[in-house]
């Protein structure tokens, strides 16, 4: 539990810091079979991520699910497993730093940056404690998830909101739901295509690939498939493709539930049967590489293409701590923040002209 604002060292004539908190899925703390059983184990045990009955559920996940499931994601890890140890926390703390930066011309009053996890460390409860210490008392919390989904952002919400019923002084807490189609977030993503076709060369066709999502969350309501159509048709439109030149699916599918499709795996193995031998494949779900992008995507995908007849295949990395990523969403943040501390005057209005500028319609 925070002391930090119950405690004597607190002074309150202090200027009022602001805590930004992004919170990813984050990674097992190594790629033995034991750290990565204890991350499944804690994604799959969430109800935001799997919606059935506890009762039916949990039995099975302890059962047969996680030790298959731990087996084989322990030797995927491994594949992506570097000198920095876990990619995803290397990149986070990365973009981290980046958008320290960022905000620091931007941003009048004090201010902190922490990042959590929903299922590894750091943990959320911990970032947030690390804000408190800091002295904020005011939270803007930013998942790194840029199209809305229960089963992500919601899960965010969910431990926040859990961590602040542990609180004595609860501070004022702010979230961001989404930026599937914020200007700066589109603008980064074309950016990137634009620098691999500019290192590569440009491939016949664009596949823009989403984590995917049980069906029966978008009968239910869940808005992610809209918005991941909606971002895909947004950077489409900032490349100047013609229809047939990209196409979106959906990829990480498991169990036996339908999920939206078309599925990643089964388009990059038709694309060579209609004598499309060049593809490039962007994931712009994921603001962090991980897993599903640089094991998922950039070698069991590029492989089965190649073996399935393709010539060329391009994984453009995530935005991670790209200069642009960190300014898309310092732009987030301070939009967010207005009403709780002075912002640069020169540089909101020029965010302002260039949101009325770049406006984009649903």
């Amino acid at each position: 539990m925070s002391r930090f604002l119950n405690s004597p060292d607190f002074r309150h004539e202090s200027a009022e810091r602001i805590g930004v908190l992004i919170v990813g899925a984050g990674s097992p703390a190594t790629p033995r079979l034991l750290d990565v059983r204890r991350f499944l184990r804690r994604m799959l045990s969430d109800p935001r991520v799997v919606e059935m009955s506890r009762a039916l559920w949990l039995p099975a996940l302890h059962g047969a699910v996680l030790a298959a499931r731990s087996l084989n994601a322990a030797r995927r890890f491994r594949r992506i497993w570097d000198d920095r140890g876990s990619p995803v926390l290397a990149l986070t703390e990365e973009l981290r730093e980046a958008l320290t930066r960022e905000l620091g011309s931007r941003v009048v009053a004090p201010f902190s940056v922490e990042a959590g996890t929903l299922y590894g460390e750091p943990s959320i409860r911990s970032a947030l404690g690390r804000l408190a210490a800091s002295g904020a008392q005011r939270v803007l919390v930013l998942p790194l998830f840029p199209q809305y989904s229960g089963s992500t952002t919601g899960a965010v919400y969910d431990q926040v909101n859990a961590e602040m019923r542990r609180w004595r002084w609860i501070p004022e807490l702010r979230f961001i739901s989404g930026y599937h189609d914020h200007p700066g977030y589109v603008d980064a993503l074309r950016d990137s295509v634009a620098a691999q076709w500019e290192a590569t060369g440009r491939t016949q066709h664009l596949l823009i690939s989403f984590h995917g999502l049980p069906e029966a969350c978008f009968r239910n309501g869940d808005p992610y498939y809209c918005k991941c159509q909606k971002t895909a048709r947004l950077l489409a439109e900032e490349l100047n493709l013609a229809e047939g030149e990209w196409s979106v699916s959906f990829q990480s599918r498991f169990g036996l539930v339908k999920w939206l499709g078309p599925d990643t795996t089964e388009v990059l193995d038709e694309l060579p049967k209609r004598d499309v031998r060049s593809v490039t494949v962007i994931c712009p779900g994921f603001p962090i590489d991980g897993l599903e992008t640089l094991e998922e995507i950039a070698m069991t995908d590029r492989e089965r293409f190649l073996a399935a007849g393709g010539r060329r295949f391009h994984y453009v990395a995530a935005l991670n701590g790209r200069p642009e990523h960190a300014r898309a969403l310092a732009d987030l943040v301070a939009q967010h923040c207005q009403g709780w501390t002075p912002i640069n005057v020169g540089w909101l209005a020029a965010a302002n002209d260039l949101r009325g500028v770049k406006a984009r319609g649903d």
